[in-house]
């Protein structure tokens, strides 16, 4: 297990790079900070990866669940 305090600068950058991303329309921009990070410290690298990931995995899930939602929403409504 990475240390806190590594754990803790992933976690800062990571949501950094992610409204650097949102922002800049670059959607693979965490790659590059991840070799960039992992040019000097593989423990970093990898700590910000699953950060990068375990996010964006959870905002694909929302929308999954907003989407399933509205779909039955929609469906209930229309009396089917």
């Amino acid at each position: 297990m990475a240390d806190p305090v590594v754990v803790e600068m992933a976690n800062r950058l990571a949501e950094e790079c992610l409204a650097v991303q949102s922002e800049t329309g670059e959607d693979r921009l965490f790659m590059k900070v991840g070799d960039v990070l992992g040019a000097s410290s593989q423990t970093l690298e990898e700590a910000f990866l699953t950060a990068v990931r375990t996010r964006m995995a959870n905002d694909q899930g929302r929308r999954f669940l907003a989407q399933t939602l509205a779909a039955h929403r929609e469906k209930a409504g229309s009396g089917e």
